[in-house]
Parts: structure tokens; sequence; C-alpha cells
């Protein structure tokens, strides 16, 4: 599932690609006549991200919402003006650059839809589909508060402000840091990758109860979260190493296979102290840690 940087870069590409445009929406899938009728035709005026949430304002009010869960990702094209034609969501690869589309001098449409597009947006420049989301849907501005209301802090959106939200939430609560940490109503836009690379960077045990960890230690948390999720948005993929920890040092960026500390390298030796990264399960999630670094 895409983590939180993936749909602050979306909410990005959105308005500066369609920003104070008037566009066209319309549902070659057919699952989204409805909500695509209500957009058609009208400016889309922004676009944020909140968590794994995205809500994009059109005229008139009206609040386009898309999660992507596990299989949604948009795809984009168009002229030479049309800028950053890409793709953004999943299936990815873990560790590697969001797929790259190419634009199109001479633009003279978007092409014929593929798959099950469940909604088109386009304009003079170029184009955009949204496939497979776990939510799509047209909302007023109060529906759309109702939503945010039931999220947790994002630390891109909410750095300063959400910092004492989440360390009230953690404290009073006995579930393991590993859980509190995926739990979007606690800290919205952290998923699987982000929380086992956060805890190992924290030296902090997966099970530890979140009421169980000092102020500065929470606080930490936060902090480096906010500060990994800004370096996602920048450069379009997770990496939470850090140089000297990789085999390449000397590489100008990060090889695939250098990108983590621990996410999907159980049984492998830790990269500092080399005691071999536990992979396991937690609430049907997977979930890996170093048993030497991740004692506190």
């Amino acid at each position: 599932m895409p983590e939180g940087h993936t749909i602050h870069r979306l909410a990005r590409q959105l308005e500066d690609v369609f920003g104070g445009q008037r566009v066209h929406a319309e549902s070659p899938q057919g699952r989204f006549f409805a909500g695509a009728d209500r957009l058609d035709g009208k400016i889309l005026e922004s676009a944020r991200a909140h968590g794994k949430q995205l809500f994009v304002t059109f005229q008139d009010e009206q609040i386009l919402r898309v999660h992507l869960g596990l299989y949604g990702a948009w795809d984009f094209g168009g002229d030479a003006t049309f800028q950053g034609a890409s793709s953004i969501g999943a299936p990815r690869r873990i560790g590697e650059n969001e797929a790259s589309g190419q634009a199109i001098a001479e633009y003279t449409g978007p092409p014929a839809p593929v798959g099950a597009v469940r909604l088109r947006l386009t304009s003079e420049h170029g184009w955009a589909d949204l496939r497979g989301p776990s939510a799509c849907e047209v909302l007023g501005p109060g529906e759309a508060e109702l939503v945010l209301g039931r999220l947790g802090p994002d630390p891109l959106a909410d750095l300063t402000s959400g910092e004492s939200r989440f360390l009230e939430a953690v404290q009073r609560s006995a579930r393991p840091i590993a859980a509190l940490l995926m739990d979007q109503e606690v800290v919205a836009g952290i998923g699987n990758v982000y929380r086992a690379e956060l805890l190992f960077r924290a030296e902090l045990a997966p099970m530890t109860p979140g009421k169980s960890l000092s102020p500065e230690k929470v606080r930490l948390l936060w902090r480096d979260a906010a500060g990994l999720l800004a370096r996602g948005v920048v450069e379009g993929r997770i990496v939470t190493t850090e140089p000297i920890h990789r085999e390449d040092q000397n590489a100008p960026v990060a090889q695939a296979s250098d990108a983590h500390y621990v996410y999907r390298r159980s049984e492998l030796p830790c990269r500092i102290c080399q005691t071999a990264v536990v992979g396991t399960e937690l609430a049907g999630r997977n979930l890996f840690f170093c048993t030497g670094c991740q004692s506190a």
C-alpha cells in the first residue's frame, strides 16, 4: 500500500498539471459515473494529502476523496507542457523510483483507456487515470472534515501541531508501539515500511507499550517520521539508511538492496550489529526488527 510520502507527491502532481484549469471528468469503467458527473467541467482548485488520503477540491466545493489502498494507482500523460508525466501508486517494487512516463510533444488527446479506469481527468494538455482505489467519492466540505476528524496527525501536514497529539495518543495506550504506528487514528501516513524502519532507527523493540515510552523518545520518533517522509516526497522512494551503513557507501543514490535497515531483510545480518533480522507478523502484517539493536 502506498505510504504517506506517495500521496503527498500525488497531491503536488495533480496541482502542477491541473491546478486552476477546467477539467473533463469521466468514468470509463462506469463505476464512478455519478461522481465524475459532479466534477465534470469544473476547475480543479487544489489538492492535499493527509496520511494515505487524497483530497482534491474542485469548483463549487466539490471534494474528491481517494484512498489508493493496496492496488490503486494514478497514471499521467500529456504534452511537453504537462509536467511530470508518470505513474504514482501501487503496485511498485519497494525501494525503487516510481515509474516515469514520457511526455509527448505533439499531444492529440488521451489514449483509449486501458483496464478498469475508475476516473479519468483530462485537460487541454494531458490526462490522469485512476485505477483500483479502495475509496473514491465526491464529498462536500462538511463530509470531508468528518473524514479528516477521524485521522491522526500527519507528520508532513501537521509537523508542529501534530506532535502533541501524537505524544498524547501514544502515552495513553498500552498497545505496542508497532501497532500504534500503523493506526491511522494515531498517526496518519505511516505504513509497514516506515513502521519497521522508524522503530529500528529509534532502537525500539516493536512490542514496547506506548505508555512506557518517555516523552523525549516519542517526540524523536515523530520528528524522524517527518524527516523520512519529507525525504520520500523529494526522492519518490523510501530510503531510510545512512550512507555509512550501506554496502556501497560511495554510490550517489542508495541501491534498492541498500535502501532499508530491516524491512524485508529477515534472516539477513543487521547492518549495524550483524544479528540476524527477525521477520514475524503483528495483526496480520509483516514486522521486521533486530533483536540486537532494538532491545529497549
